[in-house]
């Protein structure tokens, strides 16, 4: 799955959780130069809403 974890050259976000009673697991990496990880269901939400706040779509690609 190494494919869909993304770069500085292909950013993004990726959310992992095999199954309903494992842990979420969760990348992310801006075109800006940001990225962080999480481990763990409320974690990996808290990356998403951040990313979605500050990153991805939300300010222009400079």
């Amino acid at each position: 799955m190494g494919y869909l974890t993304p770069t500085q050259t292909i950013p993004g976000l990726h959310i992992s959780k095999p199954s309903p009673d494992a842990p979420a697991t969760g990348s992310a990496v801006c075109h800006c130069g940001a990225s962080a990880t999480a481990t763990g269901d409320a974690q990996v939400q808290r990356l998403v809403q951040g990313w979605e706040a500050n990153h991805g779509s939300a300010h222009d690609r400079r």
